[in-house]
């Protein structure tokens, strides 16, 4: 089997987390610093408990370092909105190219309106490597 087809056979939902941790948008990037302690690389901000963007581990390396946010800013001033989603039927070949084009690291995966997991480029190339 090619690498391609592996890609093209593979599902978003195979290979996502279904552990999701989320935050409310007044929490501190203080906070979200010491839940991402845990080894989380993403936290859901939800809106009217709906979740509506991301925060990433990256964001604290570009965005907070290089603007200097006070870590007592509230994470709604630095996560990314819209949250880009994906479908868990999708193919792990279509997240690699819509990650590619958003030049992003992670899609949340909806199923009926629902948040289910994330899918990140790191789940991608472990894929990869396993083969």
């Amino acid at each position: 089997m090619s690498l391609g087809k592996t890609l093209e056979e593979t599902r978003v939902r195979d290979i996502m987390s279904k552990k999701l941790i989320s935050a409310d948008p007044s929490t501190t990037l203080f906070q979200i610093a010491k839940m991402m302690e845990q080894g989380v690389g993403a936290i859901l901000v939800k809106k009217d408990s709906i979740p509506a963007g991301i925060i990433t581990d990256r964001d604290f390396a570009i965005k907070i370092a290089a603007n200097r946010y006070s870590l007592d800013t509230t994470v709604d001033k630095v996560a990314s909105y819209p949250l880009k989603t994906i479908k868990p039927d999708e193919t792990v070949l279509d997240a690699a190219k819509l990650m590619s084009s958003l030049k992003i690291r992670k899609l949340a995966v909806i199923e009926n309106g629902k948040i289910i997991g994330i899918v990140t480029s790191t789940d991608v190339v472990n894929l990869i490597s396993s083969k």
